[in-house]
């Protein structure tokens, strides 16, 4: 790159990566880190103590990609009151030679696109070819990224969505409509009961789904537990899936799976990197009665391959400011 400090913002952000470039740039970290090209450093992530605002840090190097940076920030939930979505984060992408500052990259479209990426990535290796119903547990801003990302990779008919707070679902009706899919607004048992594939993306920290309420077949995505004692499943579901994470030492301390451990229920090696599928390496769904369940956590290495797509194609069109330190 040239020198000087490259700045892109979230408007720019949206406009140069598409869904299909973060899946690209998701579905190959996480091949390297299935192959140890790639990895992540520990998270922190603190309640700060005011407005009831988680904070923290995700970084890593993808060694194969040369991509060496951090993602800050974090979680505000009052933020939808004040017209602003609740996650906000700043990308840091340095150079992997020298350790200068390269970039610095907006992180909340990025964020939702790359969280995206990552289920549908797991829709993309492991739910049934058939799968015609997808199940929506959630309706906040990332959900209709959710919802258009999954839709890529299955010929869905039909969207069945639950939500704890019901006057939120029109929105993700709107998307199934601008998709050509069929929405219904379903009991928890009645999503579970009739979804080939379900999402769950919330901030939730208590089971929304229950084991018996899932049929056999179905592919869960559990998106949104990312801190210690949040959880969206039942614990016994991980008992009776075969389990894949985006990076197995989250996904027992800060994911899903944190549950089911603790309960003595799944032991570490009962958990697959989802890496492993795309390498070829695991064979990922074994038959169709199958349940199969992708622990996606959130890492760091996504936020950056997403964040070094968007530098060089900001750059390339014209797009991208550049400032002097």
């Amino acid at each position: 790159m040239a020198e000087g400090l490259l700045i892109v913002s979230e408007e720019v952000c949206a406009e140069v990566v598409s869904s299909a470039d973060a899946f690209d740039a998701v579905e190959a970290v996480f091949g390297a880190m299935a192959k140890g090209d790639a990895y992540n450093f520990p998270v922190i992530r603190e309640a700060i103590g005011y407005a009831d605002a988680l904070y923290g840090f995700k970084s890593g190097f993808d060694k194969a990609g040369k991509t060496l940076g951090v993602k800050s920030g974090g979680y505000w939930p009052g933020n939808m009151d004040k017209g602003l979505t609740n996650h906000q984060s700043t990308i840091f992408l340095f150079d992997p030679d020298t350790g200068m500052l390269q970039a610095l990259v907006g992180g909340n479209y990025l964020t939702a696109v790359r969280t995206a990426a990552s289920s549908s990535v797991s829709i993309a290796h492991l739910a049934r070819k058939d799968a015609r119903v997808l199940g929506m547990v959630g309706a906040g801003h990332q959900s209709t990224f959710q919802l258009r990302a999954a839709a890529r990779q299955r010929d869905f008919e039909k969207v069945v969505a639950w939500n704890p707070h019901p006057d939120m679902l029109p929105r993700l009706g709107a998307v199934a409509e601008e998709l050509g899919l069929a929405f219904d607004a379903v009991t928890q048992e009645e999503l579970g009961a009739q979804a080939d594939v379900i999402i769950t993306i919330t901030s939730a920290f208590e089971p929304l789904l229950m084991k018996d309420w899932i049929k056999p077949g179905t592919h869960i995505a559990c998106m949104g537990t990312d801190t210690k004692g949040k959880q969206e499943v039942d614990p016994a579901l991980l008992a009776a899936a075969t389990v894949f994470a985006d990076e197995i030492a989250q996904s027992i301390t800060i994911g899903e799976a944190q549950h089911a451990i603790a309960g003595g229920l799944i032991a570490e090696a009962d958990i697959t990197p989802i890496g492993a599928v795309i390498n070829g390496a695991h064979q990922g769904r074994g038959g169709a009665e199958e349940i199969t369940l992708f622990d996606g956590t959130g890492v760091g290495l996504q936020d950056l391959a997403v964040a070094s797509v968007a530098a060089v194609q900001a750059e390339k069109q014209g797009k991208a400011t550049r400032v002097a330190l």
